[in-house]
């Protein structure tokens, strides 16, 4: 069942693409697993399924420690500083969430201490929602300028989540991220890549992929929805 799904929202993808004129190969999808057993993630390693991602750093510690592979691992929770140290030095493959400079000094230090570099997105709350992680859109070159001076982070990107919303009002805030990427990208500070637009779930991916999305995060049209007594989530 969950290869199947797979391989439908995978279809999706590169149909998305094609209608935007896009090559397949611009956009990385990654199926989100966070609550859901490790054999399904296994299941999906069996057609070649390689990037998955989880909102929770016990979680992903533990499926990393377990899961044999060559998997990308995608931090995409909110971060507590008190946790960088378990994922820096990991082999996890990108952190979605870092939205301030308190949390991108941890990194370093940790980063620091184990002579490593530490791939990050800038979190965005583009629709000012107060349920959400992110930094303000007219904050982040602010935030972007100060992380640019730490050696061991390396900034690929910005990622966001949009509010619930209808498509078109999901578009423009798509619209306004990729518009900040590529403003910011233009800035070029070194240390900075600015390619990665993460972006997009399970109601808009295509959407997202439409506006310039180079990475979507798709949880329930892969996995499932929640089964009882799992934490409610959406991706």
């Amino acid at each position: 069942m969950v290869q199947e799904n797979y391989r439908q929202i995978e279809a999706r993808v590169a149909a998305a693409c094609e209608r935007a004129g896009r090559p397949r190969e611009e956009v990385t999808l990654v199926a989100v697993s966070k609550t859901k057993p490790e054999e399904k993630i296994r299941q999906l390693m069996g057609i070649g399924v390689r990037d998955f991602g989880e909102n929770k750093v016990q979680d992903l510690c533990r499926k990393m420690e377990d899961i044999a592979g060559d998997n990308r691992w995608h931090f995409i929770g909110g971060l507590q500083r008190n946790k960088v140290k378990y994922l820096v030095g990991s082999p996890v493959y990108l952190i979605h969430s870092v939205d301030s400079w308190k949390l991108a000094q941890e990194i370093e230090k940790e980063a620091q201490k184990k002579d490593v570099t530490v791939p990050v997105l800038l979190e965005i709350n583009i629709g000012g929602e107060a349920t959400k992680g992110g930094v303000a859109p007219e904050e982040a070159e602010a935030l972007l300028l100060q992380m640019a001076r730490l050696p061991r982070v390396r900034v690929k990107g910005l990622m966001t989540i949009a509010p619930p919303g209808k498509e078109e009002q999901n578009r423009a805030y798509f619209r306004r991220m990729r518009q900040l990427r590529d403003r910011l990208a233009a800035l070029h500070l070194p240390g900075v890549e600015m390619k990665e637009l993460s972006m997009g779930m399970t109601d808009d991916f295509e959407t997202a992929i439409f506006e310039g999305a180079t990475i979507v995060r798709v949880g329930t049209a892969i996995f499932g929805e929640r089964r009882p007594g799992e934490p409610e989530w959406r991706a």
